[in-house]
């Protein structure tokens, strides 16, 4: 299983973003932070890698004061890896 999050420290923000890429038709979901992702409210948005760069052209279109950053997630439990992208 692989995936990609995107972290902001205000939930407001999480929410708007998701809000955003479903308008850009991304397709993404609201999700739990992992823990070992520490800079986040509790929630992030989660997409497919294969967006990323639109994610990131998207996301440098407007001003996110609280962005914590992109992780990509690799597998699952005791076995994830978790690397932060920006």
């Amino acid at each position: 299983m692989e995936y990609m999050i995107i972290v902001f420290r205000a939930r407001s923000h999480t929410i708007n973003f998701a809000n955003l890429l479903q308008s850009y038709k991304v397709p993404c979901q609201i999700v739990n932070t992992p823990r070992k992702v520490n800079v986040s409210c509790g929630i992030s948005v989660k997409f497919d890698s294969m967006y990323l760069k639109s994610v990131q052209s998207i996301l440098a279109r407007r001003y996110f004061d609280t962005f914590g950053g992109i992780y990509q997630i690799i597998g699952q439990g005791l076995n994830q890896r978790i690397i932060k992208i920006k």
